[in-house]
């Protein structure tokens, strides 16, 4: 992974029930490429630019772990401390949707702000 610089956004994906014809959208309006990724009985996709191939994105199915995530563009941000800044979201008004997972040595949360907008923090 490149540097880790706190408020950096890391990733960004859509998890939605039709990852296929998603993706397969994607392909046609944007130009990316899709490539699989096994998540044992399905794949889930990771997408690419045209010219560079650079993996700019995911599309994922709404199941297993991602079935509570909301079918929106997602976006990944990098905090300082995820458990710091979840205390800061719900004394703010926010809401915490789903969390705390983790993903290798990494923790995540899905927030909602007080706008109703959702995001993924980890640390």
């Amino acid at each position: 992974m490149p540097d880790k610089q706190i408020g950096q956004i890391e990733w960004r994906d859509l998890t939605i029930n039709d990852a296929v014809g998603v993706k397969d959208f994607y392909s046609a309006v944007i130009g990316w490429t899709s490539e699989p990724v096994s998540m044992g009985e399905y794949d889930d996709f990771i997408m690419k630019t045209p010219e560079s191939g650079e993996t700019i994105a995911g599309v994922c199915h709404a199941r297993g772990g991602n079935a509570e995530i909301p079918p929106q563009w997602m976006m990944y941000v990098r905090v300082a401390d995820v458990a710091a800044s979840v205390e800061q979201v719900q004394a703010l008004g926010g809401a915490v949707l789903l969390g705390p997972r983790t993903m290798g040595d990494e923790t995540y949360y899905v927030i909602r702000d007080p706008a109703g907008a959702v995001l993924t923090i980890f640390s």
